[in-house]
């Protein structure tokens, strides 16, 4: 019964991976999987992240096979290169360890089929999130970029803490303003205080007969030297 099931599986997989499909013995064949992933735009031409990704799934049946699950193993398409996403060697354990609950719905039946489906949805799915992930890591680069440049057009955000430092300082501005202000009114007063010597005309020193006191010998002396002294005298 098994030896039949597994024969009419083998002609079925034949007729779906005509070209993926390899046969090693009767009982035992790998089959190259290629994932169908959406290609990533705004990258350089050379870049490996557009690069086609692919594996070989190893099937073994054993005798009891379908009512006993294959034996599976997986290895690159590609001498061991590794994509950006992908890498066979370090995502192989979770892979196999994924298609445990496709083998026990699919005891009793052919399975490879729906064993490659699953394996294909899973490693899409993998690398689909591992670009996801890498586009929020820059994305949010980007963003605390950004931050940083917009701290240059705003000011420091009030909080309580700030707005007592910043009222401590104008307070403090603004005493030291007044008591500037303070010093220059009274040095003005005092400026003000100071009178200077009142300078009397000709008419006034000759009505209170200061004329006569002049000193006849220093009549070479200008006259305003002589007012000066008479009001000194005086």
């Amino acid at each position: 019964m098994g030896k039949e099931e597994q024969v009419e599986e083998r002609e079925v997989l034949d007729s779906i991976f005509p070209d993926e499909i390899t046969d090693i013995s009767e009982t035992e064949y790998r089959i190259t999987i290629k994932l169908n992933l959406p290609e990533v735009e705004d990258v350089d031409a050379d870049s490996p992240e557009n690069d086609e990704v692919a594996m070989i799934l190893h099937v073994k049946y054993p005798e009891a096979y379908p009512d006993e699950a294959p034996a599976l193993d997986l290895s690159p398409a590609n001498s061991g290169a590794s994509h950006p996403r992908f890498s066979v060697a370090a995502d192989k354990e979770y892979l196999l360890r994924h298609l445990d609950d496709t083998i026990q719905e699919n005891l009793g039946m052919a399975m490879v089929f729906a064993l490659v489906t699953e394996l294909t949805e899973a490693a899409e799915q993998l690398v689909a999130e591992r670009r996801a992930e890498t586009q929020r890591a820059h994305e949010e680069v980007l963003r605390a970029a950004e931050r940083e440049e917009n701290k240059k057009f705003h000011g420091t955000p009030v909080t309580p803490e700030t707005f007592l430092q910043w009222r401590e300082g104008f307070l403090k501005e603004m005493e030291e303003l007044r008591a500037r202000e303070e010093e220059e009114r009274l040095a003005e007063l005092k400026k003000a205080r100071v009178k200077e010597p009142v300078k009397l005309t000709g008419r006034q020193l000759w009505e209170r007969g200061l004329v006569g006191k002049i000193d006849e010998g220093e009549d070479d002396e200008p006259l305003a030297d002589q007012v000066d002294k008479l009001k000194l005298e005086a």
